[in-house]
């Protein structure tokens, strides 16, 4: 690897870094930032599995609200709501 291309790795971590701190959550500035492995790995332990689907906009923007006002987040909120509806955890 040449003086160039080590240099071009450093302005790709840090436009990454810049880019995935704009998307900081409010609150959490105490806690340590986990890469997306670690958090993989964290979320594999806890047997949670990623779960994509297509919702109405009117509907992401109330998940969204109840998430905010949520402490456990999106995750948890949306959780919550399925075990009331009557789906098991």
């Amino acid at each position: 690897m040449n003086k160039f291309e080590l240099e071009q790795n450093k302005a790709f971590k840090l436009a990454n870094d810049l880019k995935q701190g704009g998307r900081a959550r409010v609150g959490v500035a105490g806690e340590t930032k986990v890469d997306r492995r670690e958090q993989r790995k964290l979320d594999q332990a806890k047997g949670l599995v990623p779960f994509a689907c297509k919702l109405a906009e009117k509907l992401v923007k109330q998940l969204k609200q109840r998430a905010e006002a949520h402490k456990g987040g999106m995750t948890e909120a949306l959780a919550e709501l399925l075990v009331k509806a009557g789906l098991e955890r």
